[in-house]
């Protein structure tokens, strides 16, 4: 099982690093089209920095293997699954055209597969049991 789990592991941290990377180059444009009309701030200053935030988490998780440090890194890659959702979704409602999605149907569906993103980071990482454990020394301590 530790075999997949480092295998699905790395290939998150290169999905993510190889994303980021296309966040400040190639596909620049496209990831605009994720950023909410409603969002305060430049859309390409949002890419970018999400790009930069991409290419570090992709990093760490290529780089980051041991306990706890893992599970930590997962959840908060999960995290970052999270905090993005809302940009997948603005895409959708807001009828923006971008990767090849260019039906609302398509980008409806689309939604489905950032809840697994999220499960793939925490699974890999043995996130939720590494920060259940670690909310037990803590509370072992006190």
């Amino acid at each position: 099982m530790s075999i997949l789990k480092n295998a699905g592991q790395a290939l998150l941290g290169a999905i993510l690093t190889f994303a980021g990377i296309s966040h400040l180059t190639v596909s620049r444009q496209e990831f605009q089209a994720q950023v909410p009309g409603w969002f305060p701030i430049d859309a390409d200053l949002v890419v970018i920095a999400s790009g930069v935030v991409e290419i570090t988490l992709g990093l760490a998780l290529l780089t980051v293997w041991k306990q706890p440090a893992r599970g930590v890194l997962g959840a908060v890659v999960a995290l970052f699954f999270i905090v993005i959702f809302p940009g997948n979704v603005a895409q959708w409602l807001e009828h923006k055209d971008g990767f090849g999605l260019d039906t609302d149907a398509e980008r409806f569906t689309r939604l489905f597969f950032q809840p697994l993103l999220i499960l793939w980071a925490l699974g890999v990482t043995s996130a939720i049991r590494t920060l259940r454990d670690l909310r037990r020394a803590r509370a072992l301590k006190s």
